[in-house]
């Protein structure tokens, strides 16, 4: 088997899909990269986490997430197939907004995130995913083409990574509101 270290970076420079090379300072890099980096952060999280759905949910996304990173590191007309980050992909996550939102108590206020490990990890992945989301906006108003699906799929992982978190919370009984008796406010709200 070939290592991994193949040296060719040494110059700044990185390989994208379909074999031209580009450097590691570039937006497309930046963009899947961060997707990369999303896809580490939901797996830590998986790995705290003890809700077999919540877990299954996860590693779903993570699957879904190599397509897209694939989609993104790949130039259109390179020789190298661009993965299609078809309707189905946004259908699913819309499928668990869904699901999660069903749960008593999900949607009760704005969490405090650190109340439990577990919770955390996902509201960590959660603030990768809204970064990883800028990323690519960044790629996309630069010029870039991208598939459409790519971006609706990464607004609305956001937010089902923030109801794991809550459905975690609310399964072992964890209260994190933001707010309570001793610190009111208006209720939770889609404005943020």
């Amino acid at each position: 088997m070939k290592s991994i270290a193949t040296r060719r970076g040494d110059d700044g420079s990185t390989g994208l899909g379909g074999g031209s090379r580009t450097s590691k300072a570039d937006a497309r890099v930046e963009a899947y990269g961060s997707i990369d980096e999303l896809n580490a952060a939901i797996g830590l999280a998986r790995a705290f986490c003890d809700d077999a759905e919540v877990a299954a949910l996860a590693r779903a996304i993570q699957r879904d997430l190599f397509a897209i990173g694939s989609a993104v590191s790949t130039k259109p007309g390179s020789r190298r197939e661009i993965p299609v980050i078809g309707d189905a992909f946004v259908q699913r996550l819309d499928d668990a907004v869904a699901r999660l939102e069903a749960e008593p108590g999900i949607l009760r206020d704005w969490s405090i995130s650190g109340e439990d490990r577990r919770s955390a990890a996902f509201d960590l992945a959660r603030t990768v995913a809204r970064r990883a989301e800028r990323n690519v906006v960044r790629f996309v108003t630069a010029g870039e083409p991208i598939q459409v699906n790519v971006l609706k799929y990464l607004n609305r992982l956001s937010d089902v990574l923030w109801l794991c978190a809550r459905k975690v919370e609310a399964r072992i009984g964890v209260d994190a509101r933001l707010r309570d008796e001793a610190h009111p406010g208006p209720p939770w709200s889609r404005a943020w």
